[in-house]
């Protein structure tokens, strides 16, 4: 049988859903669609099991997924509402991170550092998703230099997580030009959002 593959890496919510769904109405049985965000894998699972769809997916790596869809003989076309579909971030999400450190609590540094990324990495699996990511003082290594954390934190941005860095601090560390991940910001921007915020949370 054959399959078709659908590239649905850089596109918004609800695109890949819909290029999916119009794969299958074409009467492709058996499909692999990649997307690059934690969202766009729940809607596409959750849309072919209304479908009747059986999906498996495997993780490729910096954030994206490879999911396969295998339509059985339930499938049908049913009403399509695509607000079902979109990326918005729960209710409630008025929560914010802060990372001010590069090692998560005390003692050994390199096991600090490794706690720290497995920390950032968690996040998009708990609910509520933050509003905004502050990086700041040695924080700002996180986005600015090759660990483990980047892949979260990509992923978490493109759910329309805001992650704001110290502009000073990626100065003071000379990693300004090294920024991977985020915008930089500055001190008025950073207390204003953690004076907005419902609540703020820190590893530390």
């Amino acid at each position: 049988m054959k399959t078709v593959t659908l590239d649905c890496r850089g596109l918004d919510c609800p695109q890949p859903v819909i290029k999916t769904k119009e794969s299958l109405e074409q009467g492709n049985l058996r499909l692999e669609v990649i997307v690059d965000n934690e969202a766009s894998k729940g809607n596409v699972i959750r849309f072919a099991g209304s479908r009747g769809c059986d999906v498996t997916f495997s993780e490729l790596g910096d954030g994206c997924y490879k999911l396969l869809l295998q339509a059985g003989e339930g499938s049908s076309e049913q009403d399509f509402d695509d607000d079902e579909y979109s990326c918005e971030l729960p209710a409630g999400s008025g929560l914010v991170y802060v990372i001010s450190s590069a090692s998560m609590g005390r003692g050994s540094d390199e096991l600090g550092w490794a706690l720290l990324q497995t920390y950032i990495q968690t996040i998009r699996d708990v609910e509520p998703l933050p509003a905004k990511i502050l990086f700041y003082n040695e924080g700002v290594r996180l986005v600015a230099e090759e660990s483990g954390a980047l892949a979260g934190l990509r992923a978490l941005q493109k759910q329309g997580v805001e992650i704001l860095v110290c502009g000073t601090c990626l100065d003071f560390f000379k990693l300004t030009s090294a920024i991977k991940v985020g915008q930089i910001s500055n001190m008025y921007d950073i207390m204003s959002a953690v004076n907005s915020a419902a609540k703020v949370a820190s590893p530390f």
